[in-house]
């Protein structure tokens, strides 16, 4: 792929508050958090935008980075206002969200798509009018794989085991390097480096017994 307009705008989608700030369903905000502590700035409120807004310098221009605190349904709003206001097209923003079909661990890029019944993308579609921006799908995987007894409300909702934690905070480390190739529009090279963890590593198979120990 050829390089593609850069991005000017990253999303993170999450829900505003502190019952919230350690849930799955909070994984954009955890990107764009740790994406401002590395760059040394910080978020500002901002009521025109409808979330907390800041913007990072990078070799090839600034990029705006948003959390919209209008609750993850609402999300649309704060996407809709801001690309509006610095004339950001869908094409130049890069939204961050957590992924259920996709195990922690891995993750996963792509423009465009459906929304697989994430409310915050869904309306982040009808707000733009189109589902022509980028998406970057971290994996918190299914309830129905790892807790069958819970829905998924309650699962995106909750907080992920340490063991899950670790392997999410891995891909957030991995796609903060890809920053200033999102910001250069060489998104061939951003979608090359998140392949790596598109599917989980496979498992060694175990060894067998030898005759004489068997």
């Amino acid at each position: 792929m050829a390089n593609t307009l850069p991005i000017r705008l990253i999303v993170g989608l999450g829900n505003p508050g502190d019952a919230y700030r350690d849930t799955r369903h909070n994984i954009g905000f955890w990107f764009v958090d740790r994406l401002a502590r590395q760059a040394g700035v910080r978020f500002s409120a901002d009521m025109k935008f409808f979330g907390d807004t800041a913007r990072i310098h990078c070799k090839d221009g600034d990029v705006w980075l948003l959390k919209p605190t209008t609750y993850m349904n609402l999300s649309g709003s704060a996407v809709q206002a801001l690309a509006a206001y610095f004339k950001i097209t869908p094409e130049e923003i890069m939204v961050v969200h957590d992924e259920l079909d996709v195990v922690p661990g891995c993750m996963k890029i792509k423009l465009g798509g459906g929304n697989a019944g994430h409310n915050g993308l869904k309306d982040i579609s009808a707000k733009l009018s189109t589902p022509n921006f980028w998406r970057l799908r971290i994996g918190i995987g299914h309830p129905r794989v790892f807790c069958p007894q819970q829905q998924v409300h309650d699962w995106v909702l909750g907080q992920p085991s340490a063991e899950h934690a670790e392997q999410i905070e891995t891909c957030i480390d991995a796609a903060l390097k890809t920053v200033e190739n999102m910001a250069s529009g060489s998104l061939d090279r951003v979608q090359r480096s998140i392949m790596k963890y598109a599917n989980p590593p496979k498992q060694k198979p175990a060894s067998q017994p030898t005759p004489e120990n068997a």
